[in-house]
């Protein structure tokens, strides 16, 4: 796995126990992101080096995560129906950040939005969905630290599915960790190295919620 690791109990003391934070595995260039599939779509991800193939249904939203511990708690480390391979999807941040710019909060949050009718029009407009859900521990507790998710559908998903600059299939790696749980070794679990993440652009940051203080 090309992705470089830590303890999870090193991941505890470096990271914010609370607040909305985009945390993920990242460069200065790029960042990783998580989805969670069947056999089938994951061998056609991995050999052709994007998301396709006669399984993948493009009229579907599809969801991507870039904290690891979210996509745990949500494919059940690769134990649900039809989510038993986790792909890691490189991409740039620039990438990234375009889907931030398209994204509206899938329910109205007056906090972000000037009217009721104003979230409307961009949820007519746009074709990326943003939520905060609480985060989780490796057991699947709820903490109170919230994570992000984008649900990308339409000509965003086509796009995002054709430049990914690299895709790998982190099932073993998953499988490994899980093991190490279900085994009561929670000291030795590791997790990718995940820092926060913010654009340079405030306005951004503010209007999909990132908080810049832990």
């Amino acid at each position: 796995m090309k992705i470089s690791c830590w303890l999870y109990t090193q991941n505890l003391s470096n990271l914010p126990q609370k607040g909305q934070h985009i945390l993920a595995h990242q460069t200065d260039k790029q960042i990783v992101l998580y989805q969670a599939y069947k056999k089938s779509i994951a061998e056609f991800a991995v050999k052709n080096q994007f998301l396709g193939g006669p399984d993948f249904n493009f009229n579907r939203m599809s969801w991507v995560k870039p904290n690891f511990l979210w996509m745990m708690y949500r494919c059940g480390w690769a134990e649900k129906e039809n989510q038993e391979h986790v792909l890691a999807l490189y991409v740039d941040r620039s990438v990234f950040e375009e889907i931030l710019q398209q994204s509206v909060f899938s329910a109205f949050k007056p906090e972000y939005y000037e009217s009721y009718d104003k979230w409307k029009i961009e949820m007519e407009a746009k074709d990326v969905r943003l939520q905060w859900d609480p985060d989780h521990d490796p057991f699947g507790n709820k903490v109170e630290r919230r994570a992000i998710q984008l649900g990308l559908k339409g000509n965003v998903l086509k796009n995002f599915c054709s430049r990914l600059n690299a895709i790998e299939d982190i099932t073993p790696f998953v499988k490994q960790q899980k093991q190490l749980l279900d085994n009561g070794r929670l000291e030795e679990l590791l997790v990718p190295v995940e820092t926060i993440f913010c654009t340079a652009d405030k306005a951004l940051n503010r209007s999909v919620g990132i908080e810049l203080e832990s």
